[in-house]
């Protein structure tokens, strides 16, 4: 049996506008990480590099890079270098965020990600953040507002407190149109679910002695006085109500074919999609792990364990979805009783384009695969 995978690290992009929050964002996030290891890369623009410092403390691996936009003045084989710093195992990482300069090119961003060398990194998406008070006014600045949306594979529609609920639900509108299948959700001061980036932490963190307020802590305990969303013991509250979560098992195996046209037509404001695939006859040697972000989609194959139990396990998430409807879609893709085992194999090619090609050749770790193509053309 070939050696475990070793885990890749999602790379989320934030991008936004000069003032949309996203500094703010960013420090909710280092806040309220919950044991999670946050690697962030700050790319401000012009010499005083005030974002970098605002966040400087608060984080383990924090690499700033000044001197102009990271997608102009830095190029892939540049960001490669930071990005491999932030990937040794000594860092023991779970997550890594670009916070990218309000005069970044988000669609270069991507595209620098996706052609990145580096083995240990995976995409985890695009996150425009939008002032709402300021919509209008940056649109008509940076009439490249349109096309960032159009990219993105989840906006933030923040600072919402500061609008009146005819006009937010009018930017809502306006948000999801020129965003198009994005998920969009409402925040105010930046404070988002961070599950809606990346997963909890599974182990505490062991740099932080049990049963004492750490730093971290404090911050939390800092924002909770500075607003009412919370708990009374530093942890913000409500943030859930922006998205869904929809559990989907299944006992039966996946037809791929079906699946396949299922993942080609997901809804509107579904934003993530994790969790492992039963393809049955199609691979009767592997479970394929499923990692989907907006427009991103991947697959990879790992073997059945002695014993193990032979299940399609995924969850969703997103803003706006229809659970019951998702649901149905799912098991709608259950293959039949008695399928036919040659079609099922060529019905496999539709999962196989999505898995890097070092994999498909039975390299263990894999290098990526770019199928945002799509996406970035735009």
């Amino acid at each position: 049996m070939p050696p475990p995978r070793t885990p890749q690290i999602p790379v989320v992009v934030l991008a936004g506008f000069l003032g949309s929050g996203k500094t703010t964002l960013l420090n909710h996030l280092l806040r309220n990480r919950a044991g999670t290891r946050i690697g962030v890369i700050v790319n401000d623009f012009g010499a005083i590099e005030i974002d970098a410092m605002t966040v400087s403390g608060q984080v383990g691996s924090t690499v700033s890079l000044g001197n102009g936009c990271l997608c102009c003045a830095v190029d892939a084989s540049e960001l490669d270098t930071f990005l491999e710093t932030l990937t040794r195992p000594s860092a023991r990482l779970d997550v890594i965020v670009i916070e990218a300069s309000g005069l970044a090119e988000p669609q270069e961003l991507v595209r620098m990600l996706l052609a990145s060398d580096n083995p240990h990194i995976l995409y985890g998406g695009l996150v425009e953040v939008v002032d709402a008070a300021e919509f209008d006014a940056t649109r008509q600045r940076h009439p490249e507002l349109d096309r960032h949306l159009a990219v993105a594979d989840l906006v933030v529609l923040n600072k919402t407190d500061r609008v009146e609920e005819d006009e937010r639900e009018r930017l809502r509108a306006t948000v999801a149109e020129l965003s198009g299948p994005a998920a969009v959700i409402s925040a105010e001061h930046g404070r988002i679910d961070p599950e809606l980036l990346f997963d909890p932490a599974l182990r505490p963190d062991g740099e932080e002695m049990a049963g004492q307020l750490s730093f971290e802590d404090l911050l939390r305990q800092e924002e909770c006085d500075e607003h009412e969303e919370c708990d009374g013991h530093g942890h913000a509250v409500h943030l859930h109500a922006a998205y869904e979560s929809v559990d989907f098992t299944a006992d039966v195996p996946m037809d791929p074919r079906r699946f396949m046209a299922f993942l080609d037509s997901r809804p509107e404001g579904l934003y993530r999609i994790k969790g492992f695939v039963d393809f049955g006859a199609g691979d009767g040697d592997n479970s394929y792990a499923l990692h989907a972000v907006g427009r991103f989609l991947r697959f990879a194959p790992r073997p059945w364990a002695r014993g193990e139990q032979r299940l399609t396990q995924l969850v969703m998430i997103g803003a706006g979805i229809d659970a019951d409807a998702l649901t149905a879609g799912l098991a709608a893709c259950r293959a039949e009783p008695e399928p036919d085992a040659a079609d099922t194999e060529r019905a496999m090619w539709g999962v196989l384009r999505y898995v890097p090609e070092p994999a498909r050749e039975g390299d263990a770790e894999g290098d990526g695969v770019d199928v945002r193509e799509a996406a970035v053309e735009a």
